[in-house]
């Protein structure tokens, strides 16, 4: 099992260094810390009174994961999850907040699971996850893998600006669809022509 440090770590590696791409609604964006993460935690990295894009581009690496450890891992309870759920949702919760707890909630109430879907972890999508976890924890994972992955594609079904994300000039599955199937079993891989099939309709 990794530790969260190498978790957060490859995280920072996959979200790679500064971006401001006007089509992303993070806005600007270092190492996967966004502008708006900065002014909500008040770090004022250049000391000038102000959080702006200056202190996103200041960012340092190191400071990025400790911002990924205290407060997408620990302070949302992703720590308390099943192990083998605990990359997937960390990666996603960095990606999307408090939706990837939501895309979780929802695939426990497909399983059966009456938990309240508001993208909090607290004692009820806990204990569901566990249970849910039993007997086999990365079925769970593959299940949330999955559900991830759709939860990209709807997005760029109802942005086209997003498709960039999903689908490559070339045509291959994008960085959001790389990044769903990290954490799933090959098994799950969408084949070439099943991604072709599933993005036709995007022209």
């Amino acid at each position: 099992m990794q530790t969260v440090r190498q978790i957060a770590e490859e995280i920072v590696a996959r979200e790679g260094g500064f971006v401001n791409d006007p089509d992303d609604p993070g806005g600007a964006t270092n190492y996967g810390v966004t502008i708006h993460t900065l002014r909500r935690l008040g770090l004022d990295l250049t000391g000038d009174g102000v959080v702006s894009v200056a202190d996103v581009r200041a960012l340092s690496r190191r400071q990025a994961v400790d911002i990924f450890i205290t407060h997408y891992y620990e302070r949302p309870r992703i720590a308390e999850m099943p192990e083998a759920l605990q990359p997937s949702l960390f990666d996603m919760y960095v990606n999307a907040g408090g939706n990837a707890v939501k895309i979780l909630q929802r695939l426990l109430n497909e399983m059966g699971f009456g938990v309240t879907v508001d993208g909090a972890i607290g004692p009820q999508s806990l204990k569901a996850s566990h249970e849910a976890a039993r007997p086999d924890p990365l079925a769970l994972r593959d299940a949330y893998g999955v559900a991830r992955r759709n939860y990209y594609f709807r997005l760029a079904d109802g942005r086209p600006a997003s498709r960039k994300y999903a689908r490559t000039t070339a045509g291959d599955k994008g960085g959001w669809i790389r990044r769903a199937e990290e954490f799933l079993s090959p098994r799950y891989h969408l084949s070439p022509d099943a991604f072709q099939q599933r993005v036709a309709a995007w022209g």
